[in-house]
C-alpha cells in the first residue's frame, strides 16, 4: 500500500475519534449518525489538505519576499488563510451534510481543527518512532551489544541437571 494511502487512511480513523469526542462533549457539534461522522471526517480530511497545502504556498512566498512590503503581504494572506479556512470548513460542512451535521461556530470549529491537527501529528509521531529500527544504545540488547536470543515459542527449556 502506498504510505500515502495508509496515512489518510490513518488520519481519517482519528479524525473520526476526535470528532465523535467533539460530539459528545461539545453541545454545538452535532452529527446525527455515525455514519456522518465518518463522511465529514473524510471531507475534513479533504478540505483541511487543501488549507495546509494553501498554507504551505503562502509560507514559502513568505520566505521568498525580499522587500518588507512583501513579507508583510503575505504575512497577511497567511493570515486570511488560516482565518478564513474555519469558515470555508463550516461552509462546506453545511453545504454538504445541511442540518444533520453542525461544528458549532467560529471558537468552536477553531478548537476542533486544532485537536485534529494534534492529534494527527501525535498519532503519526508514535507510528513513525514504532516504525523506526532501533539502533544500538537503544534497548534490546544484551550486555556488549549482542541481541538477546529470541524464544521459538516452545516455552523454557529447563536444565536436566538439577
Amino acid at each position: 500500500m502506498d504510505p500515502r494511502v495508509a496515512a489518510a487512511v490513518v488520519d481519517v480513523f482519528v479524525y473520526v475519534v476526535v470528532l465523535n469526542l467533539f460530539v459528545e462533549y461539545v453541545p454545538q457539534v452535532i452529527s446525527e449518525t455515525f455514519t456522518l461522522s465518518l463522511l465529514t471526517a473524510v471531507l475534513l480530511k479533504v478540505v483541511l489538505e487543501v488549507v495546509v497545502g494553501a498554507k504551505n504556498r503562502v509560507k514559502a512566498r513568505f520566505r521568498a519576499a525580499e522587500s518588507p512590503v512583501g513579507k508583510v503581504v503575505a504575512a497577511v494572506m497567511l493570515w486570511l488563510v488560516l482565518f478564513g479556512s474555519k469558515f470555508a470548513v463550516l461552509e462546506v460542512v453545511d453545504l454538504v451534510f445541511g442540518t444533520s451535521v453542525r461544528l458549532g461556530g467560529f471558537f468552536s470549529v477553531t478548537l476542533l481543527i486544532l485537536v485534529l491537527m494534534l492529534a494527527r501529528g501525535g498519532v503519526r509521531w508514535l507510528l513513525n518512532s514504532a516504525a523506526t529500527p532501533p539502533r544500538p544504545g537503544d534497548g534490546g540488547e544484551a550486555p556488549g551489544g549482542a541481541r538477546p536470543a529470541r524464544s521459538r515459542g516452545r516455552g523454557v527449556r529447563r536444565s536436566s541437571a538439577g
